[in-house]
């Protein structure tokens, strides 16, 4: 770990293209956070740590993310609404604005670098307007010691100005805000949104790109720990599916809560140095590892806080979206270096907001493949406008956001490595049971903890008929008993009390996953195609 009392380092950004900036190099959190408190960008709260408002952007903005068409990427990149091409000489115009803007002000650079595992590591340089920002990267990415700063060469520059806004009629955005990744000069360019996300999933981007094609390494959006006996659960989910939740347990180690890659040794490696959870409904009963982590050094954003500094969870007014990042060092049992070995168990995390999918199910390689494209989950009312009834949302990998390639590329990936490793595949519904959102509950923790417990101590048995029953509409493997959870639980239809509504309920949703897949199934062979529901109606 840096002593950053000690960085005597200084460097120049000219290269860049910035000039006659007043440079803070390598400032530590604690620095970072007495600035941006007296310069007003931020408050401390109560437990000690930062609070700050992302402004008009408090998440990020899939539509204004571009990658640079050229001779890198033409070839390689799946482009399309999630991968929107970018022109090369609009990118180095716009490039150049961006750093005319930063020149002859105060910016923040922060040297660090992405992936625990030494063979894959990624040098990064992060150039920040705003003293917040940078304390962000501090948080997120990897901290390199002392020594390793005196030669430090970053392989990847991100370039982050909030302030500054694009002009779409010239700059060939969508909108004011863009975040664009150039495979060709290693350059992440973000501007016109301060809010954070868009800088680490930039870095997750590129490395989605660079380790599938250059590293046979599969990158992975998910989190993993670890257990005493040295056995790696990985877990798939998008944003609100419990990730963070589940894998921060105090009776394993934590590898890392978001991204990870899986190389061909079958080890498993974090990108990161933090965590960024999302922080609505806290409290330290259910989640007591992130409630504690939140602390000086920490960074919470789009939170309200009373005047005496206490943070409201459950106050939603400035978005459902409020998060904290913090350095993994904040949770106590923690693996260091962030490296698992020996896979053993994968959970996909869904929130079914129809409440039809079991609470847990065991998956074959070809519904593991299948379920890993889809990457289902849903939205429930009132998470956005319009948004009137539970509504399916499909993110291939559980997420497709983050990933250039195409999604069957990265599904190839785990099914070769899930049938080489012998790793168990689960479906797990973090979601709602006794029918839809708005008539059934969601799921208690305790149940899905309950049923994660079991797996990793193996006791769910084997895949037999006399253990599970095959779900007549899904056709995945729902165990009959599990320890620690009622048997009426297991049974989705059980709970409902009223089977044709069950029944109506799941055709509809096993019609959306055959209606999502159709744009992927020319690049799929027959084994994945077929681990879809079987059984639907017109």
């Amino acid at each position: 770990m840096v002593n950053y009392n000690q960085v005597t380092k200084t460097i120049s950004l000219e290269a860049y293209g910035i000039k006659n900036a007043k440079i803070k190099y390598q400032l530590s959190p604690e620095e970072l956070h007495d600035i941006t408190v007296e310069k007003g960008l931020g408050l401390e709260a109560s437990s000690g740590a930062l609070a700050v408002n992302t402004g008009e952007f408090t998440g990020r903005s899939p539509k204004d993310r571009f990658i640079v068409k050229d001779a890198i990427t033409q070839d390689r990149v799946w482009w399309g609404n999630i991968n929107i091409p970018f022109d090369t000489d609009k990118f180095d115009a716009l490039y150049n604005k961006v750093v005319d803007y930063l020149s002859n002000k105060e910016v923040f650079v922060r040297d660090s670098y992405a992936c625990a595992d030494e063979d894959y590591r990624l040098n990064i340089r992060v150039i920040n307007e705003y003293p917040w920002s940078n304390q962000f990267a501090y948080n997120m990415f990897l901290r390199p010691t002392e020594d390793e700063l005196k030669d430090f060469a970053p392989d990847w520059t991100v370039v982050n100005a909030p302030g500054f806004k694009a002009n779409p009629e010239v700059d060939g955005t969508r909108q004011h805000n863009f975040a664009i990744l150039n495979f060709s000069k290693k350059i992440a360019l973000i501007g016109g949104t301060g809010y954070t996300g868009e800088i680490k999933k930039g870095i997750f981007s590129a490395l989605n790109f660079i380790l599938p094609v250059f590293k046979n390494t599969l990158p992975m959006h998910c989190s993993a720990n670890v257990g005493k006996e040295g056995d790696t659960a990985i877990f798939f989910g998008l944003s609100g599916t419990g990730k963070t939740t589940l894998s921060t347990d105090p009776n394993r180690s934590l590898i890392g809560d978001d991204e990870h890659g899986w190389t061909a040794e079958d080890s498993v490696f974090n990108f990161e140095g933090g965590c960024y959870a999302k922080v609505i409904n806290l409290s330290r009963d259910n989640e007591p590892e992130i409630y504690d982590a939140i602390k000086k050094g920490a960074i919470l954003e789009n939170v309200i806080l009373d005047e005496a500094g206490h943070v409201n969870f459950e106050d939603t007014s400035i978005t459902q979206n409020t998060r904290v990042s913090y350095p993994i060092e904040h949770i106590e049992n923690i693996r260091m270096p962030s490296i698992g070995k020996n896979p053993k168990n994968i959970f996909f995390l869904t929130a079914d907001a129809f409440g039809v999918l079991p609470p847990i199910s065991k998956l074959t390689p070809s519904q593991a493949a299948y379920h890993f494209i889809s990457g289902y989950t849903a939205k429930v009312a009132g998470t956005e406008a319009g948004v009137v009834e539970p509504q399916p949302s499909f993110s291939a990998c559980f997420g497709a956001p983050f990933m250039p390639l195409h999604p069957a590329k990265y599904a190839e990936m785990l099914s070769k490595k899930m049938k080489d490793s012998g790793v168990n595949v689960w479906l797990v519904n973090t979601g709602w049971t006794g029918g839809p959102y708005g008539v059934g509950t969601r799921m208690k923790l305790k149940y899905t903890r309950a049923m994660i417990n079991a797996v990793l101590n193996g006791d769910l048995g084997l895949y037999n008929y006399d253990d599970y029953h095959i779900h007549s509409v899904f056709g995945v493997a729902q165990p009959r008993e599990c320890p620690g959870v009622p048997t009426s639980v297991l049974s989705p239809r059980a709970t409902w009390n009223d089977d044709e509504k069950y029944y109506k309920t799941a055709f509809k949703l096993s019609n959306a996953f055959r209606e999502n897949f159709k744009k992927f199934e020319a690049h799929c062979n027959e084994e994945i195609r077929r681990g879809g529901p079987q059984r639907y109606a017109f």
